[in-house]
């Protein structure tokens, strides 16, 4: 939880953990909070509190991780955590326009040689014309994952999770909700019977399961109205 003092907290993934001493996030300019984080200079301070929540579980083997825009960001951790432990990981990164690819560079260096890259832009401008879910059956089709971790907009990740659960294939999806107070008092963060801040962010495939009724339908504002994606 990042605290811009007379602003707002809000909750925040970390897109580094650790490399070389230092940890970061990545933000999007969508609101008061995050200017006022792109509005910082070297040298000045946030308040932060946590970490909270839970964690991806790593598996060796074939694996897929899908990114859908900014939602890369928190995956970067991870395919950093999977090639460590040998894991053969195909990377998918999702985005509308070549411009709005993030940490391209990033994950071409994590990966190396121990993965694959493919990328998709909605305009066609990089990589394969189409959404992050393109590629995704005929990989399934032709490879034996042992999972597939995604993050990104929430009706990508209900299609993707319908096509693995079809398969056979486990998954992991990082959700995301309002979150308030982040230790599992208030309740702004359910989704089903599950907060994010206490069961999540992180889901598996059973836990997804039971979430067809929401899951990648629709999310609740700040007043608690439903918003259908």
């Amino acid at each position: 939880m990042l605290w811009i003092q007379g602003i707002d907290e809000i909750p925040l993934s970390l897109s580094t953990i650790n490399c070389e001493g230092l940890s970061s996030i990545t933000v999007k300019n969508v609101g008061r909070a995050t200017r006022a984080i792109l509005s910082k200079k070297v040298g000045d301070f946030f308040k932060i509190r946590g970490p909270y929540g839970n964690s991806f579980k790593l598996l060796e083997g074939n694996v897929l991780v899908v990114g859908g825009g900014v939602g890369l960001a928190p995956l970067l951790p991870l395919l950093e955590s999977l090639v460590k432990i040998k894991s053969k990981v195909t990377l998918i990164v999702g985005a509308k326009t070549q411009k709005e690819i993030l940490f391209l560079t990033k994950a071409k260096n994590t990966l190396q040689n121990n993965g694959i890259l493919i990328v998709t832009t909605e305009d066609g401008s990089y990589g394969i014309k189409g959404q992050a879910t393109e590629p995704i059956e005929d990989l399934l089709n032709e490879n034996e994952f042992k999972a597939v971790y995604m993050c990104g907009p929430e009706p990508m990740m209900r299609r993707i999770f319908e096509i693995a659960t079809m398969r056979g294939v486990e998954v992991q999806a990082c959700l995301e909700r309002i979150i308030r107070c982040s230790v599992g008092l208030c309740g702004s963060c359910l989704i089903g019977r599950f907060r994010i801040c206490k069961e999540g962010p992180i889901f598996s495939s059973q836990h997804l399961s039971e979430l067809l009724q929401e899951f990648g339908k629709f999310k609740r504002g700040f007043d608690g109205k439903r918003i259908v994606y």
